[in-house]
């Protein structure tokens, strides 16, 4: 099995493996029945930046993680510091940001 998650998360060209919907979709699928296991509840926290790409990644984990029985929270645009502070002053399962940071605008992660 191939590794994906770095220290920074998992980033890449949007729309190209590893960062098309379907494998984002399998992603959220995975991360659901890891926090299902562990969490009776689960919830995460959800958030983006503004490049184009994001809506359509922060849909497929969204529709991975829900399917898996996760409640979603959307947090919409937020910096990642944002994302970090409010799952734990919140208490929520787990935290995601859907950003690729510094690197270029056609480039996109999750973390």
């Amino acid at each position: 099995m191939r590794r994906y998650f770095g220290t920074d998360g998992v980033r890449g060209e949007a729309g190209k493996h590893p960062l098309t919907p379907g494998f984002v979709l399998k992603l959220g699928q995975a991360a659901g029945a890891y926090l299902r296991k562990v969490s009776p509840r689960p919830v995460v926290l959800l958030a983006k930046d503004t490049r184009e790409s994001s809506d359509l990644l922060e849909a497929a984990l969204a529709a991975g993680l829900m399917s898996q029985g996760v409640r979603v929270e959307h947090l919409g645009v937020l910096p990642t510091p944002g994302v970090a502070y409010l799952t734990r002053h919140l208490k929520a399962s787990a935290g995601a940001m859907i950003s690729a940071s510094h690197n270029p605008y056609q480039d996109n992660g999750i973390k």
